[in-house]
Order: structure tokens, then sequence, then C-alpha cells
């Protein structure tokens, strides 16, 4: 390999700024290969991307897949309770971390009940906020210690369901959302003879920030005015029920930017807390809710897809701005309650696809040579590339960007040909390629020609649909690391964003994370004949495993669960492998009948070998490959 295209760990963990976003989970290894550290040591296991990939197709496990490191799953959960744990200890705080996981982040059972093994030691539990992920609650926490906090509307039959629990010995706490639920719980609980744990959300002044700002503040979807909370205390206690109520939840938002948003509603809570106990109210938990953010760009800022703090500062703002005013005003300190998912979930998981074909932006070889009587327009745009220099390429690039706009409203009216529109296209892109090999070299760039790398970048076409596996690139324009995971001892020079093989028009990925900042397009390797090129779309471990949707009927990825082993030679195994949705099944949920749907080929197929328009052996082996599609992947097969 050219001592050029060579480039080192150090300096390609930089270009895509793998340490930070990664949290210490990713690295890259001699052989150019993404790495994943579970650990979080550098002398610890090491699973190398590529050794995984290549047993996935040992396995015939086709891609896209999701892969899922449990063990970073694992740590995660450790971490923040024994970061809390530790700023508990440093301030001397009386009570104790509570750690509650929100199903809706990823509802997957393999997910949840992995969070619920690791934080058993933690006594970790879990958050509802509808009756069917309360239902799993009621059935995979069975810790009595645990919390398990159950927020949203309600109706009977999440009150009874919740109420159950407290008849199984668990500690289900019930957080009135709504005012009106208050005489609800009082009277189921009354009518099924159970004493209900009951939590009250606030509705904060302060107003959250971030994409999500929106669910907090006094025009929050959720949470009671200071004269509701009293209100509905007055209704406890006239039932002789104010000893239920235990907990106190408020919420900033999700994936919150800026510590200064977080350490303000802890001081506006901390007060409601403080004035309920000194009326004899006996809270146990503060809930804070979830926001604790991930640092998706690695830029450490108040960005929306990043943070500016770390997960230690965090705890030790909630720990000490909730202890100021307790001993403030002497009243016990409470046990602090954080639904953070987000953070617990979005590094575990990641999304492998591989490029299927490139798109070149300036990839024409159709002739630009003079033709007969040919349109001015296409005179000016070659004489602009014959005389284009390093001395006048600004004048050229303008001339050039107004000629190609003078060329697509001439071709709309009808005054130039489909040819001659062509040939113009043709000498544009030889002319912005010109300019761009031309700027590689300057000292300065000119501010208008700062878009030119960007004009001409390909487009990867990759096998994978951006509405089923990264749903929030395209709803909220989140960030995503996005990198290859090979072929990294070789230092990039394609410039291309991502597209995806929906024919959907948005089903693309253009702003992505960069040294400087974002870019509207990424640093990658070209393609090689006859070689596999993968890429990964990390962090995708919270949210985007379920919510996508079946745009085009591409179902569900292929997941491969992997596990940490050091006895074995690579340093994992494959524990599990889940099938993605069949083409069968999709078309099933969208009330298609498959098995209909064949037969009525199989009819049609028949009819055409009775006409003699196709031989007996080719319809059978015809009516075989349509059941095999049903049956099969949604995604691109390659062989």
């Amino acid at each position: 390999m050219p001592a050029k295209k060579k480039i080192s760990p150090a300096d390609v963990c930089e270009l895509y700024n793998v340490k930070r976003w990664g949290s210490g989970y990713f690295t890259v290894n001699d052989q150019g290969h993404l790495c994943a550290l579970p650990e979080k040591r550098e002398d610890g296991p090491r699973i190398d991307f590529m050794e995984v990939i290549e047993e996935m197709r040992e396995q015939k496990i086709a891609f896209p897949a999701v892969l899922r490191f449990h063990d970073i799953l694992r740590s995660q959960v450790r971490r923040i309770n024994t970061t809390f744990r530790e700023a508990i200890t440093e301030y001397d705080y009386k009570g104790c971390f509570f750690g509650v996981y929100p199903i809706k982040v990823n509802q997957m059972r393999e997910v949840v009940e992995e969070i619920l093994d690791a934080g058993q030691p933690f006594n970790h539990g879990l958050e509802a906020g509808s009756k069917s992920e309360l239902m799993a609650a009621l059935a995979y926490n069975e810790n009595p210690e645990a919390l398990t906090v159950l927020n949203g509307y309600k109706d009977e039959d999440y009150i009874r369901l919740a109420l159950m629990g407290r008849k199984l010995g668990r500690k289900f706490i019930i957080v009135v959302e709504n005012i009106s639920e208050f005489g609800l719980i009082v009277r189921i609980a009354k009518e099924m003879k159970v004493e209900p744990l009951i939590g009250i959300r606030a509705k904060l002044a302060v107003q959250g920030g971030g994409r999500w700002a929106g669910s907090s503040g006094e025009r929050a979807k959720f949470g009671l005015t200071c004269s509701e909370i009293l209100n509905g205390i007055a209704l406890l206690k006239k039932h002789g029920m104010t000893d239920c109520l235990k907990l106190l939840h408020f919420h900033m938002g999700s994936q919150v930017p800026d510590i200064r948003i977080i350490k303000e509603a802890i001081a506006e809570a901390a007060r409601i807390y403080a004035d309920l106990a000194l009326t004899g109210i006996k809270l146990e938990y503060f809930d804070v809710g979830g926001g604790l953010g991930v640092d998706y760009d690695g830029s450490r800022s108040a960005n929306n897809s990043s943070r500016n703090y770390s997960l230690q500062e965090y705890a030790q703002d909630i720990v000490s701005g909730l202890q100021q005013i307790c001993d403030e005003v002497g009243v016990p300190h409470p046990n602090i309650v954080s639904e953070s998912g987000r953070y617990i979930t979005a590094h575990h998981s990641c999304v492998i696809t591989n490029v299927v074909d490139t798109i070149h932006q300036t990839n024409s070889t159709f002739p630009t040579e003079r033709i007969p009587d040919e349109h001015f327009l296409l005179t000016n745009i070659r004489e602009a590339a014959e005389t284009l220099t390093e001395k006048n390429y600004q004048e050229i690039f303008n001339d050039a960007q107004q000629n190609k706009n003078d060329a697509i409203n001439a071709f709309k009216l009808g005054v130039i040909s489909l040819e001659e529109r062509a040939r113009i296209e043709t000498l544009y892109w030889q002319i912005i390629s010109r300019i761009s090999r031309m700027l590689a070299g300057a000292d300065f760039v000119p501010e208008e020609l700062q878009q030119v790398e960007e004009m001409k970048a390909s487009q990867f076409l990759c096998n994978f649909s951006v509405f089923q596996s990264a749903a929030d690139t395209w709803a909220i324009s989140q960030l995503l690391p996005i990198m290859p995971v090979m072929r990294l001892n070789e230092r990039p020079e394609v410039r291309c964003s991502i597209v995806d093989i929906t024919c959907d028009s948005d089903g693309k990925i253009n702003h992505f994370i960069s040294q400087s900042g974002y870019d509207q397009s990424l640093l990658l390797h070209a393609q090689k004949k006859g070689e596999e090129y993968y890429i990964g779309l990390f962090l995708t471990g919270a949210y985007q495993d379920v919510m996508g949707d079946m745009h085009n009927l591409f179902g569900r990825l292929n997941e491969v669960h992997i596990y940490c082993d050091d006895d074995d030679p690579s340093d994992f195994y494959i524990e599990e492998v889940i099938k993605g949705t069949s083409a069968k099944n999709v078309l099933a949920t969208m009330q298609y009948n498959p098995e209909m749907m064949a037969r009525d080929v199989k009819k049609e197929i028949d009819r055409q070998v009775q006409q003699g328009r196709i031989q007996p052996r080719e319809g059978v082996k015809l009516v075989d490959f349509y059941e095999d599609c049903l049956e099969g992947y949604t995604y691109l097969k390659f062989s």
C-alpha cells in the first residue's frame, strides 16, 4: 500500500471522532478493523467487527443486521448505579439511588431482561407508560426491592393492573399525571382492598432544552400544577390515604443537552418536595425523570445531539442540589430515582449494512465535442471549460452555475434538446471536478467555493431502510455516528452521502459528524470490485430499534446477540440470532394473505402452462421461487 494511503488507528479514530461518541467502547486495531471494547479497557476483551461479520457470513446471516453487544448494556447499567452511589457517598447524602429503565426506549424482551439481570445487585427497576408495558413489568420485574414507576394516562384496567402488582408484593408506584386519576386510584384501591403506592408528577416552570423541550415547562402535556398537587393531597387526606403518597416526579425532556437546565429543574422540584415534607407529607422518592443525554456527535456541547456534562457531573449536581435545599429547611433526604433509558441502551446496538453500489455525481462520459447548430448555452460552457485556470476558477464557477441553471430552464421550454442538455451537464461536472482539484492545493478557498466538495460527493447505496433502522435521522435530523468497520488502515478519499434502497427520495442521510462540526458528506473508501464494503450506524440502541416503520414493506432486521468470552480466541461468541421479518410476515401485518397470494400466483402460472406459454418444469420453478421469496428476507440478497 502506498505510504500516502496509510492512516494510523489514532488518526482514523480522530477522523471519525470515535473516542468521543464511543465513550471508550470502540477503537480501531492495527488491521484497520473497528473493534468493540465492552469493558472499556484496551487490555480487556476486544471484539473485532470483521471477525463478527465473517462468522455471520459462515452462518449465512444476511445483511443488514443489528449487532447487540450485551456486555456494553450491562456495563452501562453498572456505570449509572455506581456513579450515583459514589456521588451519594461523596456528599454524605442520606438517601439511596434507585434506577428504573423506561421500557419505551427499547421494548425488546432481550434488552429488558439483560437490564434487569445486570441491575439486580442495585435493585434497578422498570418504568412503564402504557398497559402493555405495565403487563411486561408485571411479568419481568420480580425483584421486590426494585421499583416499577408507572407513568402515562390511565384507565381502570391500568390502575387494576398496577394494584395487582401491589398484591404480588411489588413496589409499583402509580404516578398521577392528571388530577382526575386521584379519585380513580382511591376508588379502585378500596374496591381491591390494597394499599397503593402513589406518586405525583409536578409540572415545573423550568423549560427543558433540546428537541424535546416541549415535554417540560408550563405547557407540558403531563403533570400537575401546584394547586392541583395540593387539591390531590387534600383528596387523599379526606380518604385517609396520605401515607400512600411516596414519590414526587418531574421530567425535563429527553436528551437534555445543557446541565444548567438540569440544575434549575432540580432546584424548583426540590422546593416542592421540601414544602410538602414540611407539611407532614412523607415522600420517600424524588424521581428526576429521564433526560440524561448521549453525546452522539462527540462535541461535548449543548448541541441537540450532544451534552455538555458527564455522567459524574449529572449525578453530583442532582445529589448536591437536592441535599442543599433539604438541609436548608431541615427535611429528610429522599431516595433518588432516575429514568435514564437512552444513556443505558444507545451504545449497545448498531446496524451493519453492506454498500450495494456507488452513484457518482460526476461520472458522465457523454461526448462534449461541438455539434452542428448547437445552442449558445452549450458553446458558452464548453468555452468556460477550455479557459479554466487556477487564476479564474471562481469566475468560471459562477458562470458554470448560471449556465447550468439557464440550460435546465431552456430544456423545460423546449429551447435545447435532450442531447444538448446532456453535453452541458457533462461539461459542468468536468468543470466542478477540475476546480475541486485546484482547490485542494489552494491556501485560501472563497466561501462560495467551499461547497464544491459537497456538490461532487458521490452517493453510497446501502442495503437498509432509513425509515426502519434510523428513523430519527429522517424525522428529526438526529445525528448518528456512521463509519466503515473495515479498511481503516487506508485513508478514505471518497466523499459521499448515504442513500437507502427504498424508493423514497427521503431515504437518505446527508448530515454527518466531522472533525470541525457537521458535514453534508462523509469520507469513505472507494468500492473494490468483488469485495464487500461494510459500514456501521452506531448508537442505535435507544428508540431506533423500536420506532422504525415498514416503509416499502422492509421489515425488522436480523439480530445478532454478542457476548464476551475471554476463553475464546476471538474474545466473543454469538449467543443468539433472531431472524428479521420475512416478506410473508410483513405482508400479513398489512392485512395481506400470503397463502392466498401464493395460490393466486400458482393458479395464474398453471393457466399459462395450460395455454402453452410456459413449460411445466419452468412453471414449477416459478411457483417455488415465489414461495421462497415470501419466506425470505425483505432486504437485498447478494451471493
